[in-house]
């Protein structure tokens, strides 16, 4: 069954994670996605640890869908070169800065010269705009400047890190939403469009609380460790067998479901989350105590049992394992139509009534496609191997 996104083309002008992210996410769902690659090196995510015969096992899922043309955008024929691959797409995704888009000659203006109705997703650390429009900068960047970094961690420790750099993840999803914005806007007016995306935006748009917050009080959110600032009880605890689990209270329903499946009737007194706050020491305290007296499992039936939304913190031993992932295809199995290999990774998110999702072919060997999609535009063999003798690709 064709995806909603078939016959959309995107050209993959991108490296690393977030631009990346958003052409897979795209590609996940019909469009066909030729990615730009520099000759000889390729992706940087391509040498990314783990490797498999030389190759970043993340690969297989960050490269999958995509075919590989190699263009050095660093010799003066490449913007030509890409201005005939932009003419034959709908849409491009680029996150170099936009000075590097400019000295290479492949910025919207560009390319809409090959492509009048052109949609380019731009994505870059602080957008096309603003006093720091031309710094670099990558998610651990964008996560400290947007203040995700400065409330991460405990009260008496330094800032820390997110165990994943999300803002990749966040904006990578925000592109590809971003890319079917602009490409509505494209169909309506039959304009080019240009949707300019800092790195650090989405990430802040997300944390709803934090300057709305501070805008309110004057006080600037800090450190809580894994406690909620707006909900008592929110937590991670742990139960006696040595596992995690995340218990969020964060309705009134919630915590009085709670209550009774703790047998603890005095705590129904604290039943709005302002008091809960206000006493937050004794409420966290009586269920860390609570999930103590349990062991995981039975635990977890318990509180599901009774209504309340809890869940373990997996590991990725135990996310593979669980029952629940595999029905969902969370994490499917695949093979390598290079190297036969079968790796697990991660299946696409969200099922729909309309329409499947793909995984499609395995991620590319570095240039794979060069010569195919080139002679697409029309190129001779001997054309093509001109290119590459003169080390245009």
């Amino acid at each position: 069954m064709p995806g909603p996104l078939d016959g959309v083309r995107v050209l993959d002008i991108s490296t690393v994670l977030a631009g990346p992210l958003a052409s897979s996410l795209l590609a996940e769902f019909g469009a066909e996605v030729i990615k730009i690659e520099q000759p000889g090196t390729g992706d940087p995510a391509r040498s990314y640890p783990p490797l498999e015969d030389g190759v970043s096992a993340g690969w297989a899922v960050v490269g999958r869908n995509k075919s590989s043309v190699t263009v050095d955008l660093h010799h003066p024929e490449a913007s030509a070169l890409v201005g005939r691959l932009a003419s034959t797409a709908d849409v491009v995704v680029t996150n170099f800065r936009p000075a590097t888009l400019r000295r290479f000659s492949i910025d919207f203006e560009d390319l809409v010269a090959h492509r009048p109705d052109l949609v380019m997703v731009h994505v870059s650390a602080y957008g096309r705009t603003g006093p720091y429009a031309e710094r670099p900068g990558f998610a651990r960047v964008a996560e400290a400047f947007a203040g995700l970094t400065h409330r991460t961690g405990f009260p008496d420790g330094p800032p820390v890190f997110a165990g994943y750099p999300v803002a990749d993840g966040v904006t990578g999803i925000y592109a590809a939403f971003a890319a079917m914005l602009a490409l509505r806007q494209r169909d309506l007016t039959g304009e080019p469009q240009l949707a300019d995306i800092g790195l650090y935006e989405p990430l802040l748009r997300m944390m709803e609380d934090f300057i709305v917050d501070y805008g309110a009080t004057g006080k600037a959110r800090e450190r809580q460790g894994n406690e909620n600032p707006h909900i008592s009880p929110n937590n991670l605890y742990r139960t006696r067998d040595g596992r995690w689990l995340a218990l969020p209270a964060s309705t009134e329903q919630m915590w009085r479901r709670l209550v009774v499946a703790m047998d603890a009737p005095d705590l129904a007194a604290y039943d709005t989350m302002t008091s809960r706050i206000a006493h937050r020491t004794e409420i966290e305290g009586r269920v860390a105590a609570f999930v103590a007296d349990h062991d995981l499992a039975p635990l977890t039936e318990l509180l599901e049992e009774a209504g309340v939304a809890c869940g373990p913190v997996n590991s990725a031993a135990d996310i593979c394992a669980d029952p629940h992932v595999k029905a969902r295809g969370s994490v499917v199995e695949v093979t390598d139509e290079h190297d036969g290999r079968t790796r697990l990774v991660q299946g696409s998110a969200g099922r729909f009534s309309g329409f499947d999702q793909t995984l499609g072919s395995s991620a590319p060997r570095l240039g794979e496609h060069t010569h195919a999609v080139l002679a697409e535009l029309g190129l001779s063999p001997s054309a093509i191997d001109d290119l590459a003798g003169r080390g245009v690709i």
